[in-house]
């Protein structure tokens, strides 16, 4: 066994992500069979001293029968009632199995807004520390009761992996209906399994596919890949397994696809800016403001910006473009997109000067933006 599997297979913290197909019924509902067998498994990796976080698919699915609909609503005014319904009893579920063993659980809804803006990601990481402190088992899922198509991260795939680096996590496991990464659709004749991922070039030769068989969940392995990419970059060992194998990969993890660390650990919000965010607008730089940022990671001046376009407010993501229209960086804006174009071209020690000191400051600081390339 590589020396990745056992550094997950002795994990003290582990972020185990469970997708929908792995908890509800083809035609929704929970499956009170498949449910319970997850959790007695993790129950016992728990019992070796290991501290859980699951991350758990499923809201919708569980919810949409309760309300008479006989397949997963497609507009975001149902999704969001089914979520509100699903999660209460996925939730219970997951508390009543969970009490059988003496572990208490605890319910973290998040939204990519709730971890990109400065306050709110300080109160999300302080609760889930503040749970694994207390001996609860925190269960997180996106808040799809709330979340619209602004502040959603998409899938609970990459939501994990950022779970696994605010918490930490010394190893994310994403459990699916899938054992593992294939080079093509496993379904398909001849699809070998690839147990190793070192780097990026090992995905070269992959075909990745769709959603899985079920058809109740919105994450497809092009989904895992990408979360097991963020995790690993950020130096957390990840294993891809089916549910089914869930004893093997809470246990000596030698099952699946598993993903070599090829980065170290890195600001937690600054990974959540790069990854969990969709932004509200851009700015345009001139070239000296191209170099200052990517070059000597310096903070956005207005005297560097040509041209606004979207519409913000104070602390939203935004994009940094080039002349060409590429993305050079992203970060947290400091002004509303009303009152940023009055002030291109501008010094802020003339803006202080003119409109007070509160204008003596940068519309992006480089400590709240991610540099995409360098010229």
């Amino acid at each position: 066994m590589s020396t990745v599997r056992d550094s997950i297979a002795s994990a003290r913290r582990v972020v185990v992500k469970i997708g929908s197909s792995s908890l509800t019924a083809a035609a929704g509902g929970v499956d009170e069979q498949r449910v319970g067998a997850l959790i007695d498994a993790l129950a016992q990796r728990r019992a070796r001293g290991t501290q859980i976080v699951v991350v758990t698919s499923g809201a919708i699915a569980t919810g949409f029968p309760n309300l008479g609909l006989r397949a997963r609503p497609r507009d975001l005014a149902t999704q969001q009632a089914s979520a509100s319904v699903g999660q209460g009893v996925l939730l219970a579920r997951y508390a009543q199995g969970f009490a059988h063993h003496g572990i208490t659980v605890g319910q973290v809804l998040l939204t990519s807004d709730d971890v990109t803006r400065r306050n709110h990601y300080r109160n999300a990481q302080r609760t889930m520390f503040r749970l694994l402190e207390l001996d609860v088992l925190p269960i997180v899922n996106e808040n799809d009761t709330v979340a619209t198509d602004e502040i959603r991260f998409g899938d609970n795939d990459r939501l994990a992996a950022l779970v696994a680096h605010v918490v930490q996590a010394d190893a994310l496991v994403l459990l699916s209906d899938v054992d593992g990464l294939y080079d093509q659709p496993p379904h398909r004749p001849g699809a070998r399994l690839v147990p190793e991922v070192r780097d990026v070039s090992d995905l070269g030769g992959v075909r990745i596919g769709g959603v899985g068989e079920a058809g109740v969940g919105l994450g497809g392995m092009a989904t895992k890949v990408q979360a097991a990419t963020i995790a690993t970059a950020a130096g957390i060992p990840t294993l891809l397994a089916a549910a089914t194998d869930i004893a093997s990969a809470l246990g000596d993890a030698g099952t699946g696809s598993v993903f070599h660390p090829t980065g170290s650990r890195s600001s937690t919000r600054l990974l959540w800016l790069e990854h969990a965010t969709t932004p509200s607008g851009s700015v345009t730089l001139d070239p000296g403001a191209v170099e200052a940022v990517t070059v000597r990671r310096a903070s956005l001046l207005p005297a560097g910006i040509t041209a606004v376009s979207g519409t913000f407010v104070a602390g939203d993501p935004i994009d940094l473009l080039d002349e060409n229209g590429h993305i050079v960086a992203r970060g947290l804006v400091n002004f509303d997109s009303r009152e940023l174009p009055e002030l291109l071209g501008r010094s802020t020690r003339d803006l202080a000067r003119e409109r007070g000191p509160e204008y003596e400051r940068e519309v992006v600081h480089r400590d709240d933006m991610v540099v995409w390339a360098s010229p």
